[in-house]
């Protein structure tokens, strides 16, 4: 059994302690957060552990789970891979591209296993649309959240465009040819609100729409491709597909069809896809200690939380562009 310790006890951390403690395949000997009053309380709540120090966790472990802040992510886990440990990172796996490239090598050269929680892979809307993804055209999403002042410690590309970058960049399998994107901030010194369009060499065409200071909370995930269109709702956790066939014959009474040019006609179908409710989170983890103890690659690699991570601050690099020429036309 895989003993595993959690370096983060906020909102999240909190959630992974829960997660853990129903886990048998683990035994979760403790965890270490730098706020001693937050410590304090989760340990007696919980009924977990509290380590004095980041190393003494460390050094009672076989799985460090890193769910501090983003800034603190690249420490953290360097210090564990420096003790051979295999590590769990939330996303975004570091702050900057230098930091992700740097844990890059120190994992090989340890030898040590990471996986990051890019957790959007695990979501029972993505589980069962996944097998009826084939060459996607065209993109679309929308993750809009409530205002927390939570994740206002970095940019929202960040905090929640970064969900929908890892499904963008696992669906299609082509390098990107170029970004266009603007944002503007309006509660955080960070862009709040953002926009990117982001096209494939392949020819596919993402439109990612992101917002923490909206009305209502969206998770939605659309997918156009040769006659199908796809559609997740990663908040609710449903999936449809629409398809679009050949009419064989003489439609049913009750069949969907449209005419087009040259007498040809087409019958829509819309399946509501069966779900699996499980918890993604949870899934993760298990999916991570199945991948150290088979020694297999995790579901979700350092190299793919880099690529993640590549991708925000090309989106990051547009919207300071595109605001610099804003300010120069209106100065």
């Amino acid at each position: 059994m895989l003993k595993i310790g959690v370096l983060g006890a906020g909102h999240l951390g909190k959630i992974h302690i829960n997660c853990l403690k129903q886990i048998e395949k683990y035994q979760l000997v403790g965890f270490y957060d730098q706020d001693s009053n937050t410590a304090t309380k989760v340990a007696a709540d919980m009924g977990v552990k509290n380590y004095d120090s980041i190393d003494e966790l460390i050094d009672n472990v076989d799985v460090v789970d890193i769910v501090t802040p983003t800034i603190a992510h690249f420490a953290c886990a360097s210090k564990a891979i420096a003790k051979g440990k295999n590590v769990f990172i939330e996303k975004p796996i570091v702050a900057t591209v230098d930091e992700a490239n740097k844990l890059v090598k120190f994992a090989k050269d340890a030898n040590v296993k990471v996986q990051v929680g890019h957790v959007e892979r695990f979501n029972p809307a993505f589980i069962a649309a996944e097998p009826y993804i084939n060459d996607p055209l065209f993109i679309e999403a929308h993750r809009l959240a409530m205002f927390n002042p939570r994740g206002c410690d970095v940019p929202v590309v960040l905090d929640l465009t970064v969900h929908d970058i890892d499904i963008l960049l696992t669906i299609v399998k082509s390098k990107i040819k170029s970004i266009g994107a603007s944002g503007v901030s309006i509660v955080s010194p960070t862009p709040d609100i953002t926009t990117a369009r982001i096209e494939f060499e392949n020819g596919a065409v993402a439109n990612l729409t992101t917002s923490r200071i909206s009305l209502k909370n969206m998770r939605k995930f659309r997918i156009f491709q040769k006659d199908a269109y796809i559609t997740m709702d990663f908040l609710e956790k449903k999936a449809d597909v629409v398809k679009i066939e050949d009419v064989n014959g003489i439609p049913g009474p009750f069949d969907m069809t449209i005419d087009l040019p040259n007498g040809i006609s087409k019958k829509i179908s819309i399946e509501e896809l069966e779900i699996n409710q499980i918890n993604a989170i949870k899934t993760e983890l298990e999916r991570f200690h199945d991948a150290i103890v088979n020694d297999t690659v995790p579901p979700v690699t350092i190299e793919d939380g880099v690529e993640v991570l590549k991708t925000a601050y090309m989106i990051l690099d547009e919207i300071n562009r595109h605001q610099e020429l804003l300010q120069k036309h209106l100065s």
